[in-house]
């Protein structure tokens, strides 16, 4: 996952919701995210 830029780990976090992926995949990016420090809001439209 760190490979993952933190744009691209937000948008992947609000894609697996959008699309109602697998709950645990879901956890993982939350999980990942926290990790980061990176809060659990939308971004994507962020300058």
């Amino acid at each position: 996952m760190d490979q993952l830029s933190d744009k691209l780990l937000i948008d992947t976090y609000y894609a697996a919701i959008e699309y109602k992926l697998e709950a645990e995949f879901i956890r993982m990016l939350a999980f990942e995210m926290k990790r980061r420090g990176l809060e659990a809001k939308d971004q994507r439209h962020s300058a």
